[in-house]
């Protein structure tokens, strides 16, 4: 029983033709933006498709039937998750026509717990299309709330603690530009720092969109709900790989943040730990500029 037409779509055709021959698939469904009616795609866009079939160990171990669900392998990634118990199987896979395709292994039994559960995971309420259904399970899901990626408002301590981690960090990262040691320093910089700045870009966002703007995994889709003077000061916090780009991101990293916390602390009636930011700015200063002193033989 197919729910949602592929034939339109020569990508999601092959797929669901490889499906059909395939007794242990019991439905295919698609997700994420190109299941979504009026989805922003374009030709780079992935297919996200969740297979969910009566044992997934059969399909978890061969890599054989990835090229004849579709076409010739240039390269996959595999990775697993777990959803109530429900181990689901991940298989990215990039074709070498450049077509991209995220498989999910997951087990048919699942479908009825999705059907009862009180919200559906982030994977489906982001928009589903159902193409294939045998045995007429999916008819019992909820509709997606498209709710997924859509944060709550912090709580005090959740606010302190986003806080806390970033200006901690801040430490590891003059740290290691003073020395000249630009693997560590990037990492604290984009790998700790970067997170904990997204996080309060979303919060900020979201007091201006009244905790309702899906804005999507790892930030995707903020650009658009930000000001261009924001925006301007998101894209200086991305260093070059001299020791003096990574200063100025930095640098730049903590004035937007301070001001996006400020304000987020305002319009939620939170604390910003102001004597934190100032000591810990100072301190960063002293060792940029000790440093630099050192650089050009003016220090001692």
């Amino acid at each position: 029983m197919t729910h949602g037409s592929a034939d339109h779509d020569p990508v999601l055709a092959r797929v669901l033709a490889w499906a059909e021959t395939q007794e242990s698939v019991r439905a295919v469904v698609l997700t994420s933006t190109r299941a979504v009616e009026g989805g922003r795609v374009d030709e780079l866009s992935d297919w996200d498709v969740i297979l969910y079939v009566t044992d997934p160990a059969t399909l978890v171990a061969p890599s054989e039937w990835l090229a004849a669900a579709y076409g010739p392998v240039l390269v996959q990634w595999s990775d697993e998750m777990e959803w109530r118990g429900f181990r689901h199987h991940m298989r990215l896979v990039m074709y070498r026509d450049g077509t991209r395709i995220d498989f999910t292994l997951a087990p048919a039994d699942e479908l009825a717990a999705l059907a009862t559960a009180d919200r559906l995971p982030d994977a489906l309420d982001v928009g589903y299309r159902v193409l294939l259904d045998r045995d007429g399970r999916t008819a019992a899901l909820p509709p997606p709330t498209f709710t997924a990626h859509v944060p709550a408002p912090p709580t005090a301590d959740e606010f302190r603690a986003v806080v806390e981690e970033f200006w901690f960090e801040s430490g590891y990262v003059a740290r290691n530009l003073r020395r000249g040691e630009l693997f560590p320093a990037r990492y604290s910089l984009d790998s700790v720092m970067r997170p904990t700045l997204l996080r309060m870009l979303e919060w900020r966002a979201e007091t201006d969109h009244g905790w309702s703007l899906p804005v999507g995994a790892h930030g995707r889709r903020l650009r658009g709900a930000l000001d261009e003077r924001t925006w301007r000061e998101v894209e200086a916090t991305f260093a070059g790989a001299g020791r003096d780009d990574g200063w100025n991101a930095l640098f730049a990293m903590l004035a937007l943040f301070r001001r996006l916390a400020g304000e987020v602390a305002e319009r939620l009636d939170l604390t910003y730990p102001r004597e934190l930011d100032d000591t810990m700015t100072d301190y960063l200063r002293r060792v940029r500029d000790t440093g630099a002193a050192r650089a050009t033989g003016q220090g001692g």
